[in-house]
């Protein structure tokens, strides 16, 4: 009997030794747009299990995006990093990014589209259980996910990382379903303090779950190691803010799962 119960823990083992994420690349459609993804699973976890969306920086779907749904896949998630921009548009260098990322903070409406239509994808993976997912979203995705809870999408949660934090139509709050995260560089010049007031103030007059985290002496890009380390140009990194902040949405993921 010991020697069959030592036989089967050192399978157990090597079965887990094994295991990896799996990833590809996913094409779906928000109209007659051809969107391209990146999707991660773990495959050594068994059934459907909960699917997070991670809607992409101003850069578009990077090494970042494809990094952060690995990662969300080892801790059991089935990610899928969306596309908002289209099949191949994929901006070289800042310069060329400020166009795409302006039209999409621009237009909500269309913004809110392109989310949905990933949020679509990642639900019709076989091993996503689309009664319990959750969407994240870094700077321009940080202001994503916030449309996608406005626009009443039934989503667990939602977490903005140095986000956009505006309020243009207070009255969708009124629409959002799911529970909110907010992780915000305590000195981002990018976001005003009118925009966090005019959130806040959304988010209370429609009764959300709302948690908003600051993080002493981070600016905005504080998750993104490439964004350097000077605090002056506005963005740029900070490791301890980097760890905290993803830290919490695990914490949050636990919670609202």
């Amino acid at each position: 009997m010991k020697a069959m119960a030592v036989f089967v823990l050192a399978a157990m083992l090597a079965a887990a030794a094994s295991a990896e994420v799996e990833t590809s690349t996913v094409e779906y459609r928000d109209g007659d747009l051809v969107l391209e993804g990146y999707l991660a699973w773990d495959d050594a976890v068994e059934g459907p299990r909960s699917g997070v969306l991670i809607v992409h920086q101003w850069m578009g779907v990077s090494a970042n995006e494809r990094m952060r749904a690995e990662q969300l896949a080892a801790l059991g998630y089935v990610a899928l990093a969306a596309d908002v921009y289209g099949k191949g548009a994929r901006p070289a260098n800042q310069r060329e990014a400020g166009a795409p990322a302006g039209k999409d903070k621009g237009d909500r409406a269309l913004l809110r589209s392109r989310v949905a239509a990933g949020l679509a994808e990642l639900e019709r993976q076989p091993l996503v259980d689309g009664r319990r997912t959750a969407a994240i979203g870094y700077c321009v995705g940080g202001t994503a996910v916030l449309e996608l809870a406005r626009s009443g999408a039934e989503v667990a949660g939602v977490v903005s990382f140095q986000g956009g934090l505006d309020s243009p139509n207070p009255a969708d709050g009124g629409k959002i379903r799911a529970r909110v995260l907010v992780l915000h560089g305590a000195d981002d010049p990018r976001v005003p303090a009118a925009d966090l007031a005019a959130l806040q103030q959304e988010l209370r007059a429609a009764g959300v779950d709302w948690q908003m985290v600051y993080y002493s002496g981070a600016v905005h890009s504080f998750t993104q190691k490439e964004a350097g380390s000077d605090n002056s140009r506005g963005a740029a990194y900070k490791a301890s803010a980097g760890r905290r902040s993803w830290q919490a949405m695990r914490d949050f993921f636990a919670e609202i799962f």
